[in-house]
């Protein structure tokens, strides 16, 4: 005889099959649509669409984000949230996957949708633009979207399974140079070249390198540096990517930063202006009970999740250091598939990637089951003690 769980988990995995070709169709129809930061219009409608279409209700353009949507179901005191990320690469497309993240989101939700009433729980879908660049969740996280969440969960694809995802922190600089433009051959004395104070930047960020902490990374690329080649360019920008394993490492490497990006402009003799166009991006930290849960159920359908280092970042570690979060990592294509790489975004639309959805939609549908029955054993328990221990007047 299965126990009340299995008996849960069955009903969820029954409704995800069930609706196997509705949630393979959208993910193939977002990869095949591709929309960057803030922009999603098609892919937050499709996955609004197919919420509704199972009776969840919908609310579209939270929190002054067009693209943005909330959709619950249940009225229980335990809130689970489920993130589904759509944005796509610039020139890339969908080559991290999120077509895949945003139909197994879904698929949960299919699956936990007419379980709400029996686990005690309020399900909320959040459709979550701009992971990618503009820090879409920590917008929403700022303007209230998961005030009443208690647990967060998404899935990734990635090159391997993994229940306990670590990210590291990254901060995001623009740096713009102004100099003044001059003929390059008959006045060149008069011009200050803004291009030679990105070249002289780069180069010391590529020294600094070698001076920094294990696991710290610095990237970057010049935007704009010169029209033409016979004009000394008065005007350079240029945008670099900072990244640590923790918020202090992050901070430490970005003032390191910012001192080479000084060093280009007084070497040139431009006056230059540093910024930051986006949210910082915390680095994630795995609940160890979620991905413990996740583990167990990815094993059982099938998958083999490992430990993995930092290699990445996500607006979900500034979730995770607010509330029990769950970022797991289901593998599509070859063991050397890794995001952002052109060929990883056509194993997004493989049968690799279908099963992933699938198995993502049901594992994260199965680990918030058991959440919930471990939540409401936890509440008979303290009601039992607080019973117990009640003097009687």
């Amino acid at each position: 005889m299965n126990s009340p769980s299995e008996d849960l988990k069955e009903k969820a995995a029954h409704r995800i099959a069930a609706n196997a070709d509705e949630l393979v169709a959208l993910s193939h129809r977002i990869h095949a649509h591709p929309e960057t930061a803030f922009s999603e219009q098609r892919a937050a409608r499709w996955c609004a669409e197919l919420l509704q279409a199972v009776g969840i209700e919908v609310q579209s353009g939270i929190c002054d984000m067009p693209t943005a949507f909330s959709a619950t179901a249940g009225t229980g005191p335990f809130t689970i949230a489920l993130c589904c990320e759509y944005d796509a690469l610039p020139g890339l497309g969908h080559a991290c996957g999120h077509n895949i993240i945003a139909a197994a989101g879904v698929g949960a939700a299919i699956g936990l949708h007419d379980l709400t009433a029996e686990l005690g729980i309020r399900l909320k879908v959040l459709g979550t633009p701009a992971e990618e660049s503009g820090g879409g969740k920590v917008l929403l996280l700022e303007r209230g979207a998961f005030a009443d969440v208690d647990i967060a969960m998404m899935i990734h694809p990635a090159a391997i399974d993994s229940a306990a995802f670590r990210s590291f922190a990254r901060t995001t600089i623009k740096v713009e140079y102004r100099g003044r433009a001059a003929h390059a051959a008959a006045a060149p004395h008069l011009g200050r070249n803004a291009a030679d104070a990105m070249t002289v930047a780069q180069v010391a960020i590529g020294l600094l390198r070698q001076q920094l902490p294990d696991g710290c990374r610095v990237h970057g690329i010049a935007e704009e540096a010169g029209n033409a080649y016979n004009i000394i360019p008065s005007y350079a920008a240029g945008r670099f990517g900072v990244r640590a394993r923790t918020v202090e490492g992050m901070r430490y490497v970005r003032a390191r930063v910012e001192e080479c990006l000084r060093a280009g402009a007084l070497a040139a003799g431009c006056e230059f202006t540093i910024s930051t166009p986006e949210p910082d991006y915390l680095d994630f930290r795995a609940d160890d009970e979620l991905a413990s849960l996740f583990e167990a159920n990815a094993r059982s359908l099938g998958r083999n999740p490992i430990r993995i280092i930092p290699a990445a970042s996500t607006d979900m570690g500034n979730i995770s250091q607010v509330l029990p979060s769950l970022h797991a990592t289901l593998a599509v294509g070859p063991g050397d598939a890794h995001p952002h790489q052109p060929a990883f975004a056509t194993h997004c639309a493989s049968d690799s990637a279908d099963r992933a959805v699938l198995d993502g939609a049901t594992a994260l549908a199965w680990t918030a089951i058991d959440m919930a029955r471990l939540r409401l054993g936890r509440l008979r328990s303290a009601d039992l003690a607080g019973t117990s221990t009640t003097p009687v007047v």
